[in-house]
């Protein structure tokens, strides 16, 4: 058995003051929220409609038209094609480049593709897009290649 030494007065079977945080409405209301957002998240990746244009292969026989491509190396070359040039020449290698291939559009409304080594750092990379945002040429695409 046990004795009250000391502390605030109380008859025998007072309890005292609770001071320790219940954690079980937080539990319950965290668990509701689980079950919503589980049942909630499935419903929403599914119901996204796209209408996309069906896929059409070029009749045989046509020769599919290769894009532009810019090349960058890992020690900071950069190409257009297999055509070696530099950077504050791309610009005007690049419209000339364009223009020959198909002297419809103007170059800056025409799909550049970038394809850059695997070592190439990202500062290099980032200043041949600057590069090309900086004189016109927004329709650029970036060529990955599977592991």
């Amino acid at each position: 058995m046990g004795a009250k030494l000391g502390g605030q007065g109380g008859g025998r079977f007072d309890l005292g003051q609770n001071s320790d945080i219940n954690v079980t409405p937080f539990v319950d209301v965290m668990l509701v929220l689980l079950i919503i957002f589980m049942v909630a998240i499935p419903a929403a990746t599914v119901s996204i409609k796209l209408d996309l244009p069906p896929a059409i292969p070029p009749p045989p026989g046509t020769k599919v038209k290769e894009p532009i491509l810019i090349n960058i190396q890992a020690g900071g070359g950069v190409f257009i094609g297999e055509k070696p040039t530099s950077l504050p020449a791309l610009p005007a290698d690049l419209s000339r480049t364009l223009a020959a291939d198909d002297p419809t559009l103007p170059p800056t409304q025409q799909r550049v593709y970038i394809r850059a080594d695997k070592q190439v750092r990202y500062g290099d990379f980032m200043q041949v897009m600057n590069t090309l945002q900086g004189n016109g040429f927004y329709q650029v695409a970036l060529i990955n290649e599977e592991i």
